[in-house]
């Protein structure tokens, strides 16, 4: 009994100390897409399809981005975040265009057990202590784009189209102070190149602050999720090696467990 006891006890810090792995599902016009430095955009299949073959794959979450909200000046696809939802049983993030209190309550209300705001934190830092205080700091992440402007990383908005002149390391240690659950980070460098994720970038935030960071961008094998969960990273989100077949999630998460690194294989 005192070994089934401990047995136990080992699971669970398992299950707290895993590293997830995140598929990212980037929407347009009701279709996953991809593109290169967030450029290039091409078709990667429906959403709803995708979303099951993940979750049967042993994703440990999905990550729904409208990417043309913030640019259009228009709500999330709500109806299609619900339907996602009702299909999937792991956590579940959506984001894209956010900009109050009441359209993060509808999309948890819709089903997403978690959502992220970028664009509508920079312009209204407040809103972050609002969502948070609404639906918990743990179900609220703060998304970051960033580019190396030659003197630091600096924060971009409008699905990566408009420049903002702050430092993104600076931004992130704010987010954390204002309620944020979770750090959504992105490398405009390599997202998309399958190069590997932006380990300077990456270690910086990890650095700075106390709270998750889930690293974005650039991932092409697994070599670089072992690279980047070395470096401190709670979480390594992906998306053109899962849409294409390149790698499985199972491959990727065998491939880590056999390197030390903690992951559910549940």
């Amino acid at each position: 009994m005192k070994e089934l006891s401990l047995l136990k006890k080992l699971w669970r810090l398992l299950k707290v100390l895993a590293r997830r792995i995140i598929a990212a599902l980037d929407i347009k016009d009701g279709r996953v897409v991809k593109g290169i430095k967030f450029k290039n955009i091409r078709d990667a299949g429906d959403p709803i399809e995708l979303a099951k073959r993940y979750e049967s794959e042993g994703i440990d979450e999905i990550v729904f981005l409208d990417i043309t909200a913030s640019y259009e000046k228009r709500k999330i696809l709500l109806d299609l975040v619900e339907r996602v939802a009702e299909e999937i049983y792991v956590p579940f993030t959506v984001g894209g265009g956010i900009r109050t209190v009441e359209e993060a309550r509808e999309i948890i209300r819709r089903g997403a057990d978690k959502i992220f705001i970028n664009t509508a934190a920079v312009e209204n830092p407040s809103l972050i202590k609002e969502i948070a205080d609404l639906i918990g700091s743990a179900n609220l992440v703060v998304a970051i784009d960033a580019k190396w402007n030659g003197k630091f990383w600096e924060v971009y908005t409008h699905g990566g189209r408009k420049p903002r002149g702050m430092d993104a390391v600076e931004w992130a240690k704010r987010v954390e102070e204002l309620g944020a659950g979770e750090i959504l980070l992105t490398s405009m460098d390599t997202d998309g190149t399958k190069q590997g994720f932006d380990i300077p970038l990456t270690k910086a935030v990890v650095d700075a602050v106390n709270i998750p960071v889930i690293a974005s961008g650039g991932a092409g094998k697994p070599e670089h999720f072992l690279e980047v969960f070395r470096i401190g990273s709670d979480a390594a989100l992906a998306a053109s090696i899962f849409h294409y077949g390149e790698y499985t999630v199972r491959e990727l998460k065998m491939f880590l467990a056999k390197n030390g690194i903690p992951v559910r294989l549940d």
